[in-house]
C-alpha cells in the first residue's frame, strides 16, 4: 500500500492531480482544501495517502496533512459514505468544522454538503460522534490564496467539471460558478479560486 508521496505536482485537473515521483507519474485525487495548498508547478510537496483497491480499479487519495487522512479514513467506515462523497465532504467543509458539526448534532449544516441528505447526516452524526467526541485536529495549513490572477479562459468550465466530480449537477455546478463570478464582480480567477468560492458560498447559503 501507499502511505505517502514526495515528489512535483506536474498536472492539476481537480480534484485529480499527478505528482512526479523518480519519473513515475502518480494520479491522486485530492479534496479541494489539499487543492488549494498546492505548491506552484515544479515544487516539491509531501502528500499523506490512502490507497483503495476495488475490482474494477484502484485509486490513491491524498491529503495535505494526516489530519485530513485521518477524518477521511473515518468517514469511510461510515455505511453508505464511499471515498467520493467523503472526499465532497473534506471538500465542502473543514475538518475542524465538520467534526463542530457532529459533536453538536447539527445536521442542518451537513445537509448542505453535496450528496448528504437527511438520514445521511444522521448517520454520520451517529456514527461518528464517539469517534470525533475527542478529536481536536491540528491546524491545517492555510488555504487563503493569493490575489488572483488571470491564467487561462476555460477556468470555468474546469471549475465547473470539478464541482459535477464532487457530486452536484451540472446545472447546479454552473449556477455556483456564475455566482461566484459575479459575487466576485467578474474578477478573472484560477479555476482552484473559482471552485474554492463557489462551495464558500453554498456553506453560506
Amino acid at each position: 500500500m501507499i502511505g505517502r508521496l514526495t515528489g512535483k505536482v506536474i498536472e492539476k485537473n481537480p480534484p485529480m492531480i499527478v505528482v512526479d515521483v523518480q519519473g513515475v507519474g502518480y494520479e491522486v485525487e485530492v479534496p479541494m482544501n489539499t487543492f488549494y495548498s498546492l505548491p506552484e508547478p515544479e515544487q516539491t510537496i509531501t502528500l499523506f495517502t490512502h490507497m483503495i483497491v476495488r475490482e474494477d480499479a484502484q485509486l490513491l487519495c491524498g491529503f495535505i496533512a494526516d489530519d485530513e487522512r485521518r477524518l477521511f479514513r473515518t468517514l469511510i467506515k461510515v455505511n453508505g459514505v464511499g471515498a467520493k462523497l467523503a472526499l465532497s465532504i473534506l471538500s465542502s467543509i473543514s475538518a475542524q468544522e465538520f467534526a463542530r458539526c457532529v459533536n453538536e448534532n447539527d445536521s442542518k449544516a451537513l445537509v448542505q454538503l453535496p450528496g448528504i441528505g437527511k438520514k445521511t447526516a444522521e448517520r454520520l452524526i451517529i456514527e461518528v460522534r464517539d469517534k470525533l467526541k475527542d478529536w481536536l485536529p491540528a491546524s491545517l495549513p492555510a488555504t487563503e490564496q493569493s490575489e488572483p490572477v488571470a491564467i487561462a479562459k476555460d477556468e470555468t468550465a474546469e471549475a465547473t467539471s470539478a464541482l459535477i466530480a464532487l457530486g452536484y449537477k451540472p446545472q447546479e455546478a454552473s449556477m455556483m460558478v456564475q455566482q461566484a463570478i459575479a459575487d466576485l464582480d467578474g474578477t478573472q480567477l484560477s479555476s482552484g479560486e473559482l471552485i474554492r468560492a463557489a462551495l464558500k458560498n453554498r456553506a453560506t447559503a
